[in-house]
């Protein structure tokens, strides 16, 4: 299997993954009006940031998702698909903070919107 460790990988990561989603009976809905020409390449420049520590992104994760009606089970459901995905694909060290970031990210924004609605 291939350590993660290449943007390119990061492509693979991110197509694969939202392949996936957009075909997922519980993520799909949030997911089917996104304009994914674009929305990709911000998600691929993100995990780069988040994974080589590629400079260039500054979007707030946590505020582009408050407006959408999220529950836990679609952030459990995302991390799982998530997780899959990197281990279906990657192996190594980088492959295993992918799947620790996604759970933080996961985490953290269901906390912040469950704060946000108390």
């Amino acid at each position: 299997m291939k350590q993660l460790e290449t943007p390119e990988d990061i492509h693979q990561l991110v197509a694969v993954f939202y392949g996936k989603v957009l075909q997922d009976e519980i993520l799909s809905p949030f997911f089917a009006r996104l304009n994914f020409e674009s929305h990709l390449p911000k998600m691929e420049q993100f995990w780069r940031f988040a994974l080589l520590s590629e400079p260039g992104y500054t979007t707030n994760v946590t505020e582009k998702h408050l407006h959408m009606p999220l529950q836990q089970v679609h952030f459990d459901r995302w991390t799982t698909l998530f997780k899959q995905t990197v281990d279906e694909l990657f192996e190594g060290e980088l492959a295993q903070q992918a799947k620790q970031r996604a759970s933080v990210i996961g985490w953290t924004i269901h906390s912040k919107m469950s704060n946000q609605q108390d």
